[in-house]
């Protein structure tokens, strides 16, 4: 009986361990350099409120570039954009002009992780970086 107790406490140990481990790999973001800030405009073409993390598909250019290319901007997830951003569901909608400054990807691709978006028709500034928003509350 004793070891039947040991068996199921070493397996759910190993269980709880894997999950802490797959989450934090998840949650990961070193893919993106956060040393460097970059800028486009452009236009939404697709927004994904979904969990666990809500995505901008924007076309637009680099600043200083004429090449229009589509980007994949990354946030956080919809319950701490509400929380720290102002964001809503239908806060940027496709066909919406913006400026999105970001963190790029690492490895050269057409993506990053959505620093602020501004919406160039009307000055509406949306940002998404919850750490920074929440650092004046913990001092």
């Amino acid at each position: 009986m004793k070891s039947i107790k040991i068996i199921i406490g070493s397996t759910l140990a190993a269980g709880a361990a894997l999950a802490t481990f797959a989450a934090f790999a998840h949650h990961s973001t070193t893919m993106f350099d956060h040393a460097k800030t970059l800028q486009i405009t452009g236009v939404v073409e697709q927004m994904h409120w979904t969990n666990p993390h809500v995505a901008v598909i924007i076309k637009g250019k680099e600043a200083g570039s004429a090449e229009e290319t589509t980007w994949l901007m990354e946030m956080t997830s919809p319950g701490n954009l509400i929380r720290a951003g102002g964001w809503s569901r239908n806060a940027v909608k496709p066909g919406d002009k913006v400026v999105v400054d970001f963190s790029p990807l690492r490895d050269g691709r057409k993506g990053g992780a959505l620093k602020k978006l501004v919406k160039t028709d009307t000055g509406d500034v949306f940002t998404a970086n919850i750490r920074a928003q929440e650092a004046a509350n913990l001092e």
